[in-house]
């Protein structure tokens, strides 16, 4: 290990631990993406979700292969994005854990277009019809694009940053 000397810290190689490292500095809205299958509803918190292209509108996201909502999204034809307020850190970590449960109350919700589940009281809300499923490692990219969606609430989006959720700051 070699010390930068930009920064006077050392210097480590690239792996899992390294790219974690670097990108809890970086924060990241928060999202929760949804689908469904057989009428059964599936989500999961994301802070992996990007604009990719206006011209058509496209969103990317990743999903861990080992996620228990990736077996829904894997065949799911639409997806739904629903962005979070800073007040919403307990739906957002509802979300984000693993396992059943996570559209039991007091979670609110109804299916919208296309049958996605669509959460109650979000910054904004998109149906994204499932473009391309990509490998990427121990994820899948999806890229999605906007079929319908509209922008809910004025309010200050949930952050994530240095590993827990954060809200801006004045």
């Amino acid at each position: 290990m070699s010390a930068s000397p930009e920064l006077g810290v050392p210097r480590s190689a690239a792996g899992p631990d390294l790219l974690r490292s670097v990108f809890r500095r970086q924060a990241a809205g928060v999202a929760v993406v949804t689908a469904a299958r057989g009428g059964r509803p599936a989500g999961f918190t994301a802070t992996s979700l990007t604009s990719v292209a206006a011209e058509s509108p496209l969103v990317s996201f990743g999903i861990g292969t080992g996620s228990s909502s990736r077996p829904v999204v894997a065949e799911a034809g639409f997806v739904g994005v629903r962005i979070r307020a800073e007040r919403q850190r307990e739906l957002a970590a509802t979300f984000a854990r693993g396992g059943a449960g996570r559209f039991a109350p007091p979670t609110r919700w109804t299916a919208g277009p296309e049958g996605v589940p669509l959460l109650k009281g979000v910054l904004g809300w998109l149906v994204c019809r499932v473009a391309a499923r990509v490998p990427a490692g121990d994820h899948r990219v999806v890229l999605a694009e906007a079929v319908a969606g509209e922008v809910a609430e004025a309010d200050r989006p949930l952050l994530w940053h240095q590993g827990c959720f954060n809200a801006l700051r004045d």
